[in-house]
């Protein structure tokens, strides 16, 4: 069904089996194309011959094949999981409140799990050691006092659960600065850049523990796909459907606030990503969520892949922040969205 407002075209695509399995299909070779792209760039240019021989021969330990399988490959393989995770999160909290402008990085949650970050390297941590279980305590923390915040008579108030986040977040953000000055001039940097995001520090151990975490999560969030349908028509709409509000509520904003402290701990703060890929999935496909958090999910993968690959790129002597490169994209988004609302 194809509808117009405003001058602008959208496209609704129903979400039979067919259609999300062809959608997924696509958005997987997509991924798997950006993938092998994102291999041969770098400091060092390697040519595809190199980059298939490092994959087919994990034997060999040639400089081009030490530079694909432990260097670029877990970078890689951790902006696909952290793609998803917010993602999918931002899908979540903005059909949670129903506000378009919901996401992780405005509720709050990343500044979280900044300050655990931080903290953990004031007291004397390295942020490839300690911080990433600090940085998933301060997320946990904050996605509690949010909650708390944000409820109203037992239930969640979307007005007031972003406002909590706002405000919660500038306070947090006034925490970071003041702890920052607390900290040795080399360490400083090192967290400043962190805090924009970084993907380079991560090892196949890593990995491991966060894939099934991530992939679980997401799962999670599918199984609600049906009610967050059905919750897009209002509270009191959906409880006269069957629908349990509250339980649906809660495991939303559970499984997007864990999504995001799990990313948040071993990326750093990325910002906009769980705002722009839900926002361009909907463009496209829709409002239904069971073809549009597999596309969130994929369809962020897709674009940190990317990011992360211009980061590293675009700046011949140097690396950029990935969370700067996301930022570009999304800040004019949200100003977009941010218009559209208020109209």
């Amino acid at each position: 069904m194809t509808s117009r407002k405003r001058g602008t075209r959208s496209l609704t695509l129903p979400a039979t089996p067919r259609n999300v399995i062809v959608v997924v299909t696509v958005l997987c070779l997509l991924l798997v194309l950006t993938v092998l792209v994102s291999l041969t760039m770098g400091a060092v240019h390697l040519p595809w011959s190199d980059v298939w021989a490092a994959l087919a021969s994990p034997g060999t330990n040639s400089q081009a094949a030490v530079i694909v399988r432990e260097i670029r490959l877990p970078r890689i393989l951790l902006a696909i999981l952290v793609g998803a995770a917010l993602s999918v999160a931002g899908t979540g909290l903005q059909a949670l409140l129903r506000n378009p402008l919901a996401d992780p990085y405005v509720l709050g949650i990343s500044s979280g799990a900044a300050v655990g970050a931080i903290f953990a390297l004031w007291i004397g941590g390295r942020i490839a050691a300690a911080s990433p279980l600090a940085a998933f305590v301060g997320a946990v923390i904050t996605m509690v006092w949010v909650y708390l915040l944000g409820r109203h008579g037992g239930r969640l108030a979307s007005y007031t659960l972003i406002l909590a986040g706002v405000i919660t977040a500038s306070f947090l953000s006034a925490v970071i600065l003041f702890m920052l000055t607390l900290l040795s001039t080399r360490d400083m940097r090192g967290i400043a850049f962190w805090l924009m995001g970084d993907l380079s520090v991560t090892s196949i151990t890593e990995l491991r523990i966060l894939a099934p975490a991530i992939m679980l999560a997401i799962v999670g969030l599918y199984v609600l796909a049906k009610d967050l349908n059905v919750l897009l028509l209002g509270a009191e709409e959906a409880a006269h459907l069957g629908v349990n509000v509250v339980r649906v509520e809660l495991g939303v904003y559970l499984l997007a606030s864990l999504l995001t402290g799990i990313a948040v701990s071993a990326s750093g703060a990325i910002g906009y990503l769980g705002l722009l890929v839900p926002h361009l999935g909907r463009m496209l496909l829709g409002n239904d969520h069971r073809l549009l958090l597999p596309t969130a999910a994929l369809g962020g993968a897709i674009l940190l892949v990317l990011s992360d690959t211009l980061a590293r790129t675009v700046v011949a002597t140097a690396e950029l922040p990935v969370g700067a490169v996301t930022a570009m994209a999304g800040a004019p988004v949200f100003i977009y969205l941010l218009r559209k609302t208020a109209g």
